[in-house]
C-alpha cells in the first residue's frame, strides 16, 4: 500500500497556500449560506445526463460567485468546474482551481440535508489545497500540502482502528446507477461486518475517511471537481489514496480508493474481485 504523505510532494510557496486557504475558506463560507438558504425551496433543475445528473440555478450563481473571485485574487491561474466547464488553458497550467458548486445535487433539490460545496488549487502532483463545505452542519474542512486537515479551525488526523468489523464505509452510484460489481461489494462488506452507506455526495463520502468516521471510500467513477477538495483532506489527515490497481495518485484517473492504511489492501481486494 502506498501513503501519499504531504511533505514527500512538491513543496508550494507559502505565501501561496496561505492566501489560498484564506480565499478558498471565504468562499466556502458564502457557499454555505447559499446552499443552507435555498435548498428544497423551489429550485429549478435541469437535467444533464441522467434523471439524477441536475444542474441549477445555485449551482450556477455559486460558480459564477467563485469565478469572480478567483478571477480577482489569483488572476491567470485558470478553473475548472461542474457548471461552466474549463478555462482555456487549463489543463497545461502550472495551478488549476477545480470547484463543484454543489455536489450532491439531487440531495439539495430534495431538501435531504447532505450536500457540500468542493473547492481545490492542483498542481502536476494533485491536491495543494482543498476545501469542503458541509453546509447542514456548519462545518468547514480545510487542508493545504504540508498544513494538515482541519475542521472549523480544529486539526483533524486519521484514527485507524486497525480493522473493518464493525467499520462503515462509503460508495457513491455512477450516473447511470449502481456500478458493475457493486451489489457484490457491499455483499462482500456484509461478510466482513462492515457498513456500506451511499449517500449522494462524493466529496463528503471522501471527507468522512479523512475525519474518521468512515474506514473507507470507493468510487468507481468521479470526476476531479467532485473529489479534489476532500483528497486533499484525506492525504493531510493520513489516508491512502489508490486507483482500482492499488497504485497510489493523489487524483487517479481509473476510479479511486480512499482509506485507512491499516484497511486499504483488504477493502481494494474486495473492490477488485467484485468487478471480475
Amino acid at each position: 500500500m502506498t501513503v501519499l504523505p504531504s511533505r514527500s510532494i512538491q513543496p508550494v510557496d507559502p505565501g501561496l497556500l496561505s492566501r489560498a486557504l484564506e480565499v478558498a475558506g471565504r468562499l466556502a463560507n458564502d457557499a454555505s449560506d447559499v446552499i443552507t438558504a435555498t435548498a428544497g425551496r423551489g429550485v429549478r433543475p435541469e437535467v444533464k445526463d441522467s434523471p439524477f445528473d441536475w444542474v441549477t440555478d445555485t449551482d450556477r450563481t455559486l460558480e459564477r460567485h467563485t469565478r469572480r473571485v478567483l478571477a480577482t485574487e489569483f488572476p491567470g491561474i485558470p478553473v475548472l468546474g461542474d457548471a461552466f466547464g474549463a478555462d482555456e488553458g487549463a489543463a497545461q497550467a502550472q495551478y488549476r482551481w477545480v470547484v463543484d458548486p454543489v455536489d450532491g445535487t439531487t440531495n439539495y433539490v430534495a431538501g435531504i440535508p447532505w450536500c457540500a460545496y468542493s473547492l481545490a488549487l492542483l498542481d502536476e502532483h494533485g491536491p495543494v489545497v482543498g476545501v469542503v463545505a458541509d453546509p447542514y452542519r456548519a462545518q468547514i474542512y480545510a487542508a493545504a500540502r504540508g498544513r494538515g486537515t482541519r475542521a472549523n479551525g480544529t486539526p483533524v488526523k486519521l484514527v485507524d482502528k486497525g480493522e473493518v468489523a464493525g467499520a462503515v464505509m462509503c460508495t457513491e452510484w455512477t450516473k447511470t446507477g449502481p456500478w458493475p460489481g457493486m451489489d457484490r461489494f457491499i455483499a462482500r462488506a456484509a461478510r466482513a461486518r462492515t457498513g456500506v452507506r451511499v449517500l449522494g455526495s462524493a466529496a463528503l463520502s471522501v471527507a468522512q475517511v479523512a475525519l474518521g468516521h468512515a474506514a473507507a471510500a470507493v468510487l468507481h467513477s468521479y470526476h476531479v471537481w467532485d473529489v479534489a477538495g476532500a483528497v486533499a483532506l484525506a492525504v493531510e489527515s493520513g489516508a491512502v489514496v489508490l486507483d482500482r490497481r492499488g497504485e497510489g495518485s493523489p487524483l487517479p484517473v481509473d476510479g479511486l480508493l480512499v482509506a485507512a492504511p491499516s484497511v486499504a489492501e483488504e477493502v481494494l481486494t474486495w473492490w477488485q474481485e467484485s468487478a471480475q
